[in-house]
Parts: C-alpha cells; structure tokens; sequence
C-alpha cells in the first residue's frame, strides 16, 4: 500500500463505520488522513448518485463502500508489488506457478463490482473509474513483457517517479515509425552478424549472443536517451557471451578486423601477445541521431566473470572526477551481467554496496542482465536461492524491470526508462532480459546433454528479428516490416566484402592506446632499471617548510589529545634528524601535491592507518570535523583524497586499478588492512595489475602497500606473500619492493611519479618499524641530490675483513643488524635487498666484485618454501648462495610467540655461521 494510504491497513468495516459517524458529526475530530478519505468519498458518491443524507444514515452502507475502496487500494497495491510475477516475460519457459494470484476474488471483490465506479481509480491516474478500467491498467502495466520491482524502494520521490512513469504509459511503447525502423536496423545487425561468424567460422568459439541478440537494439537506446539526458560517455563492462556482437554493432570496431582476428592473423607489434577476440577492449566516438557525440569505453576482461565490473566502476569514477569535474550526470558506467555470474559472484555484492559511498560512487550504473536461463550447464533453479538472478539489487533499494527478451520495444522502452531515472536519482537500475542460449556453453558444446527438454524448445524457438518482423506485420506496420528483406541483402553483402578484405591482410595492428591522458608515457624498457633511480630529493628549505604546515592545527579545533603529542613528538624528532616512517611517506606526499601530482589512497582504516601510524585525517573530538593537514600546504597544491573502504578487497582493488588505468599522472594507492588480506583479491592481481599490459596493452601505475613482516603474532598478518608476487613477474610487467627506511620510501614513492613510464608498484610495508627507534632517517636522505636506493650497502664493514655477506629485505635487517653490532662482527656484511624486481643486477654485480673473498647467504624470516628464496635462488646466478631460512612449513608462522622467537635466535645464529647447517 503506498505510504500515503498505510493508515488503511488494519481498518476493519466496523471500526470505519464509527470513525465515519464521528467524522459527519464533527469533522475536525478525526485525523487528517481520515478526514481527507471521507471528504473523497462523500464527493464520489455525490458525483455518482449516491449522495450522503444530511443525517448519518445508512452510515454501514457507506461503510461497507468505504471497506471495497480498500480492498481495490489493495488490490492496487499488490499488482506493483508481485505482478512481475505473473508477467508474460519469459519467451522459452512457461512461468512458475505463484499463489495467491492477482485474482481479485482474493481481494474480496466480485464480478459485480466491475462496473462499480470507485475513487480508488486516482491512485493510478484514472480519477474514479471503474474496477475493470483498473484492473486493465494494472495488468497493461505490471504483468505483460515488462515486470517491476520497486515497492522495496524507501525514497518516496523514486517511487513516485516509478509508478507515475509506468502508470502513466501503461509500460507500453508508443513509438514513431522512424524508431521501429532504427530498432530493426539494430536488430538485424545482431542477428545476421552472429549468423554470419556462425556459417564462415564453423566450430570457432565466439561465444555468441543468439537468442538474446535484442541486447543490441537496448545498448543503442541506452546511447540514444543518454545522450538527449546530457551524458557523453559510457564506460561498459561485460564477460565473453555477446562481446563480439558488441563490439561490432556498438562500439563499431570494423568487421573486417574481426574477422581478421577469426583468421588468426598476427599482430603487427610482435611484444603484444594479446589475447582471444572476445575478451579485447575497445573505444570509439559515435554520433546519436540528435547529433551528439558520445564516447564509448569497452574495457578488456578475462574470463573470471564479473570482475570487470569493479575495473569500469573505477574507470568511470577516474573520468568524472578527471575529466567531468565531479558531474555524475555525464558519464555513466554500464555492466552486462550473466543471470548465474551475477546470482553467484560475491563481487556483484561488494560493488553494490560500494555504490553509494562516497569514495566509490558513479552516479548510478546501467545493469543490463542476459538472462538466458542456464551457467554453462547448470539449470537456474540449481545457481541460486533466490526468486530471481537480480535479487542482489535490493541491497541498495534498486529497482528491477524484467523484460521479455523477445521483444525489442518493451526492451527499449524500459531501458529509456532505466535511463531516465537513473539520471534523476543517481542510482543503479537493473534490466533483467530474460532470453536464452541457442547453443551450449560455446558453439561447439551440445546443450541438450543435460537439457534436453528446454533445447527442444529452443530448437524450434525463432530468433527475435523474425518475431520483431512478424509483430509488425500483425500491427499493421508493413512499411517497417518490408525494411527486413532489404536489411538482410544489404547487410550480409557487407559482411561479405569485409570478409574478404580481412583475408587479404598481412598484420593486425594493435589499437593505439597511449593516447588522451597517456600522451607522453611511454613503455618501458630492459635498460631503464638497469640505470640508477632518477634524483628525486627535495630542498631542505621546502621540506622543513612543509614539516611544520603537515603538524598545525588550526585554532579552535579541539584534537584529539594524543594526535597532539603526536605531531609535537614528530617535530622534535625532526629537531633530532630523526623523521621516522609515517613523516616519510607523508612527506613524499606532500612533495608530489606540491609539484601538481595529486595523491588518491583507499583501503581499510587508511585513514588513521592500520597500525595508528598516518593519521592522514585528525578529527574534532567534540564536533567530528576532519582536518587533513595535506590539503592544506598551499592554494594551488592537487588534491589529496583518502578514503576509508568498505571491508573488501576484491572489489576495491579492482576499482582502483581500473581508476588508475585513467590517470597516470596521479598516485593511486591501495593499502591492505594486513598484507595477507590481498589474498582476496587474488584475481585482480592475476588477471589485471600482473599481465594486462601484455594482454590488452593498458597499462597502470597502481600502487599496493601491503603490510609485511614476523613479529610473533600468529600465521595470519605475519606474511604477505612477496613469494607470490614474485611469481607474477616477467618483462618488467612491475615492481616488487621491500624498504627498509623512511627516507627510501619517500624516494621509492616520488620515484614513482617521476618516471615517464608506468606500471604497477607492489610495496610491502612495514608494522614493527613504524616506531622502531633504528628505522628512521636523517633529513640529509630527503634531500636534493638524493634518491632511491635499489641496494644498500653495509657501511660499517671493511670489504677486506668481510668473509661472510648477508643479503636479505625488509624487517629482517634490523634483527641481523642488531646482532652485528651487539657482537661486533665485522666479518660479516649486512646488504639489504630493497628492490627485489626489477632485479638491480647492475648494483648487485658491483657488491659480488666489492665482496668477492666472502660467500654469500640469502637471509629471510619466512620458511624456506615462501618468501623471496625461491626467485632469488633462480635469478642470482654470477654467485653461488646459499640460503637462511625457516623449515619449510604448510603455514606461514607460528601461532606461539615463544615458538617464534625460538627460531628467530636459531635463524640469526645459523645466518651469522654460529651453527653448522648451510649445507643442508
């Protein structure tokens, strides 16, 4: 019942007949919901007849009219909120028997009350009507080839919007001649395109669109009213099924290149291995019938459904906080879901939920669902729990059309619609097409092995374009009917030269993409790490400066007593040339906001830090107003925008790489709570950060600071897994890098920037050395002149004297070095491995030729069959190492802290040759 009409639901006859009798006596005495109920329905029996008496009688007549109002507000009411369910929307499947029905004996009505005129009828916007003129407009609008969900929506405008939209057109197109031409247009394309691949590229994958080809005709109606609303790009996702046929009849990528790609031809550039036809991106300009040109963004994919999704949410935030200045009405992201992958992947709920935050929302997402009814083989009713595959939209209150997917104007239609309200409320909408598969999983499987029933049907099922035409031919629409013939010759005559052209090429050249913003990076080569880091110190004057702005607090604002201390602690520690390592990266930060370079951090509990150490954002501890010290250094500084995220990883890694495939020239920074949660986004790492450049030639400049390091407190949080990472690499895809002081942190983050090339920067950070006393840096670090160091040395020892060279990275360092120095072993050189990939080959052959009397130990606190040994065991070959770990273990750490520092004492004695077990 809409809130307007909820003080009704509990009415009883009787309990109206007292109300009513008290209202004609004195009608100040009841509320005014009721009084407003009377007054409307004295004025209909006035206007129909039945005018009230001056006494109350008959009051229980008028009693019992008012109870029917009731059961017709009701009635109303449960045709919007469960007529999707008796839709005629499914074009393979009969529908699944629901109860109770729409019935309106169900309701307490008669058959004789259809002629009945009730006031109820202007809730739908008929005034007062009779019950069947109702009842007509309620199953027009909520149960033929569009169904709607959306009385679950708490915002009462979006739900007046919905029902005034819908009510108001009986969900029923009412289009022009020259808009059913273009929507056949569009849908002859589709059909005879996959027709076409089908008959030319016999037993070929190509994953095609058959039986949902209707997608098409929606795709370009979306394009069409986005751009008439004031929107002038889209940025799309989608998986394999359907992506050729888009990427031709959308995007416009010429046939004759795909085609090409059928044939097998190679790419011109020979470093691009590329990847199969239907998971490559693609983007172009079109011009809409309004003249409006609009640009299309088909962001590449792997095949591990539905994570594209999280890339193009953070493309299209990237673009409109780039390019649209913030304005979510002019770009609007757009994913073409799977029915199972969107029923089953839990990313879809991590995105959902990020869809309104303010570090993550997009002004609303366009979710078109091919629902064709099976994943691969497995029949819907065994993919999910719920009553339908979208069901995840009511997480956020979005609304929900299904639409038959056989017919193209109601497709059309509510995709308009979607459109439109999307635009009005900034929010996802959902259009659930419910289609089907003609062929199996591929073209080459045979579905009828596990459903045979449901194939037969689609066997003799014909495809939509001729539905569309023989709709049209029924509607009396023949001038837009004899189109079809023409169409086909035309088109398949195309489809025929282009083919012909595709066998004649030689290469396939690789779309250009270091375009727009990526004008002026450049690939990267073998010879640019092989090179020293670039100088990327800062004058001292400038970083004092800075020092002192980073720790002011402006007047009145009432900090927290501790972050105080803290900022009064950290300037004199900078009186001392001590800057430890929360002041090193904010520095590095700093320095980069004050060059123009803005900075972009998300993750969980960012903010403050994990480990209480940032505090990129202090609060008033009265009001809780946020100050961000780094906002403040200078009125033409870039921005720095720091966000806590959502606890997910999966989905706010992808956001932020496909946000940092949009600005190279900015610092986008994802940091895991502890280094070990990466894990859960494991694919993003594999399908993404690792190898999109060799796949899709894009490249990014992501960087991930992941928390590292065994400080005895269990197997979880001690180990990031820098093994797995370095498994990951080859060809300079990124770098692996493991620091070990503030002042090489501050250098390895603005050497970052100062690069003209990109890619993706995995840091492993620390936890213990936040505020270990021996891990800072003397301000002379930061300086100009100074830089990144990929090894560094041992300055203590005398190379003559030195029989045994430690190598090792990270946290470790501090543990030998305090054993060094404790026991003054000045035989045994320290050397820390601060870049672990790209390997610094040249600084490390220099060391071999510094060290050459001495052998040499590999040293990590993680077992044997983890950490860096392995890669460092393969790659370091002009030495013979040898290498100090822990036993190899099917965990990362142990669980008890005395067992820890067990081995820690083992482990540093076998490293410093106080134990015989090297040559194990």
């Amino acid at each position: 019942m809409p809130d307007q009409l909820s003080f009704l639901s509990n009415a009883t006859p009787a309990y109206i007949d007292s109300l009513y009798q008290t209202y004609r006596q004195d009608a100040g005495s009841v509320s005014p919901e009721w009084r407003h109920f009377f007054e409307g329905f004295d004025l209909a029996l006035a206007r129909y007849g039945e005018a009230p008496a001056a006494a109350p009688v008959a009051v229980a007549d008028h009693a019992e009219s008012a109870s029917r109002e009731i059961h017709v507000l009701n009635l109303i009411n449960e045709y919007r909120q469960r007529g999707h369910l008796f839709t005629r929307t499914n074009p393979v499947r009969p529908r699944r028997p629901y109860s109770p029905t729409l019935d309106m004996a169900n309701h307490n009505l008669k058959p004789e009350d259809l002629d009945t005129v009730f006031q109820a009828g202007s809730d739908v916007g008929l005034g007062p009507a009779r019950l069947r003129d109702i009842i007509d407009l309620l199953a027009e609008t909520y149960c033929q080839s569009i169904g709607a969900e959306f009385l679950y929506v708490r915002e009462p405008a979006m739900v007046r919007w919905l029902k005034n939209r819908m009510e108001s057109s009986r969900n029923k197109p009412m289009f022009s001649v020259d808009k059913k031409k273009r929507i056949l247009r569009k849908l002859n394309e589709a059909v005879l395109f996959e027709r076409f691949l089908g008959k030319k590229f016999v037993g070929q994958k190509r994953f095609s669109l058959e039986g949902a080809e209707n997608l098409i005709p929606a795709l370009d109606a979306v394009i069409e009213k986005g751009a008439d609303l004031g929107i002038r790009e889209f940025v799309i996702g989608m998986a394999h099924r359907g992506r050729l046929n888009v990427l031709a009849n959308t995007l416009h990528k010429e046939y004759d290149e795909i085609f090409s790609e059928f044939e097998g031809t190679e790419y011109e550039d020979s470093v691009f291995q590329g990847d199969v036809k239907y998971h490559l991106g693609f983007s172009s300009d079109v011009i809409t019938e309004q003249g409006h040109q609009v640009h299309l963004s088909l962001m590449p994919n792997p095949s591990h459904l539905e994570t594209v999704g999280a890339v193009v949410e953070g493309a299209a935030r990237a673009k409109i906080d780039r390019k649209y200045k913030g304005d979510y009405a002019r770009l609007a992201p757009i994913i073409i879901h799977g029915d199972a992958a969107v029923a089953a992947q839990g990313l879809i709920y991590e995105l959902i939920q990020m869809s309104q935050l303010p570090g993550y929302m997009t002004g609303g997402t366009i979710h078109l669902v091919i629902n064709n009814q099976i994943g691969f083989t497995t029949n819907y009713l065994e993919a999910r729990s719920s009553t339908y595959c979208t069901d995840i939209a009511k997480v956020t209150r979005s609304p929900v059309f299904h639409v038959n997917g056989d017919d193209p104007e109601a497709l059309v239609f509510a995709i308009e619609m979607a459109m439109e309200f999307r635009q009005q409320f900034a929010c996802d909408v959902f259009i659930d097409i419910l289609c089907y598969r003609r062929h199996g999983h591929n073209e080459a499987d045979e579905p009828a092995f596990t459903q045979p029933i449901l194939y037969s049907i689609i066997k003799k099922h014909p495809d939509p374009r001729k539905i569309y035409v023989d709709k049209l031919l029924q509607s009396g629409e023949t001038e837009v009917a004899r189109m079809a013939t023409e169409l086909e010759t035309e088109f398949n005559a195309l489809l025929q030269a282009e083919l012909e052209e595709a066998m004649g090429r030689k290469k396939l050249a690789r779309a250009p993409y270091l375009k727009g913003t990526w004008e002026g990076i450049r690939k990267v080569t073998g010879e640019d790490f092989d090179m020293p880091s670039p100088d990327t110190g800062v004058d001292r004057a400038t970083l004092l400066q800075m020092v002192q702005q980073l720790h002011q607090i402006p007047e009145g604002f009432k900090a927290h007593d501790k972050i105080r201390k803290l900022f009064s602690d950290r300037l004199k520690a900078v009186d001392e040339n001590r800057l430890d390592w929360a002041l090193g990266e904010t520095l590095a930060y700093a320095t980069l906001l004050s060059q123009g370079i803005s900075v972009r951090l998300s993750g969980q509990d960012c903010r403050r830090g994990t480990f209480s150490h940032r505090h990129a954002v202090i609060f008033d501890v009265e009001t809780e107003a946020e100050y961000i010290p780094l906002n403040h250094l200078s009125p033409d500084q870039a921005q720095f925008t720091v966000y806590n995220s959502l606890l997910s990883e999966y989905g706010v890694l992808g956001f932020e790489y496909g946000y940092s495939t949009v600005n190279p020239d900015q610092l986008v920074i994802w940091e895991a709570q502890f280094g070990d949660f990466a894990n859960g986004a494991q694919i993003i790492l594999d399908q993404y950060i690792s190898s999109a450049e060799t796949k899709w030639a894009r490249m990014s400049g992501l960087a991930l600071f992941l928390p590292h390091g065994y400080e005895g407190q269990g197997p979880e949080h001690s180990s990031a897994r820098i093994e797995r990472y370095l498994e990951l690499c080859a060809r300079k895809n990124m770098q692996v890098v493991n620091c070990t002081t503030p002042a090489n942190f501050f250098h390895l983050l603005r050497r970052h920037l100062t690069w003209d090339f990109r890619i993706p920067l995995i840091c492993f950070t620390p936890k213990k050395l936040l505020r270990y006393p021996a891990c800072v840096s003397g301000l002379e670090m930061f300086e100009t002149g100074s830089r990144f160091q990929e090894v560094i040395d041992d300055a203590w020892v005398n190379p003559a004297d030195v029989t045994r060279v430690l190598v090792c990275s990270g946290k470790i360092y501090y543990d030998l070095l305090d054993k060094q120095q404790k026991e003054n072993r000045r035989d045994v050189a320290v050397v820390r491995l601060e870049q672990l990939y790209p390997l610094p080959q040249v600084q490390l052959r220099e060391l071999i030729r510094k060290y050459q009397q001495a052998s040499w130990v590999w040293v990590q606190e993680e077992p044997r069959n983890m950490g860096p040994w392995s890669y460092i065991h393969r790659v370091v070959d002009e030495v013979d190492i040898k290498e100090v770990a822990r036993k190899p273990s099917a965990t990362p750490a142990t669980g008890s802290y005395k067992q820890h520092n067990k081995e820690e004492q083992e482990l540093l004695a076998e490293a410093f040759g106080l134990v015989q077990a090297l040559t194990k």
